[in-house]
């Protein structure tokens, strides 16, 4: 069995643009950069034939892939494939406190700890955990070329399932709005063609952040 997996960060919403927390219990949508971030997505890879679609359960990543939806291609979402809840960090602007404590459960993750988390936040073994499930479903669909659209943490953890890496390794895939990450799954692995390729955004009006 052999399957090409385009994986892709949700466009821009406005609070990514004001660089305030979001998670999982944030349904946020795109603005009016992401709906272009998007458009461009779908202008560069329409032709790729998408057989199955994925979606995490939060409306800016149905939103970011909507142009291939309607096209009628069948697609599920899945809370499983949601971005990592960030507990009370969500809704909040960036500011010393927050950041300290943030970057102080990152230490303890690349310490694997990965049961330490935010208050009232998700850890990384949760996360991983319901993203395990995720990779079941989908080797078990027998489409061969599918388009998966998630959230930025999220990535940075399937990512290291699959390529069987620690969690502790998140930290180095990077992402974008709509950024691309490849995969090839090929003879029960899994290989990476690209990482958080951003062609299709042809301008520097296009390009976000890593947020």
């Amino acid at each position: 069995m052999t399957k090409e997996i385009y994986i892709i960060r949700h466009g821009e919403t406005e609070l990514n643009k004001l660089r305030i927390i979001q998670g999982s219990g944030i349904d946020s949508s795109l603005n009016e950069k992401g709906r272009s971030q998007a458009r461009a997505f779908y202008d560069f890879y329409k032709a790729e034939d998408f057989q199955f679609v994925y979606t995490s359960a939060l409306k800016r990543t149905v939103q970011s892939v909507q142009d291939f939806l309607l096209e009628g291609i069948p697609y599920r979402s899945l809370s499983d494939i949601n971005e990592i809840s960030w507990g009370i960090h969500e809704g909040q602007s960036p500011n010393p406190v927050l950041t300290n404590s943030y970057l102080e459960v990152v230490k303890k993750w690349d310490a694997e700890d990965y049961d330490a988390a935010l208050p009232q936040a998700e850890s990384p073994r949760e996360l991983s955990d319901r993203l395990r499930r995720f990779v079941d479903e989908l080797l078990a669909n027998p489409a061969e070329k599918l388009l998966v659209c998630s959230h930025g943490r999220a990535i940075r953890c399937l990512m290291t399932i699959l390529h069987d890496e620690p969690l502790k390794m998140m930290e180095q895939y990077d992402h974008s709005n709509t950024g691309l990450f490849k995969v090839l799954y090929k003879n029960g692995r899994f290989a990476s063609l690209t990482l958080n390729n951003t062609d299709h955004l042809h301008t520097e009006e296009l390009r976000s952040m890593v947020w």
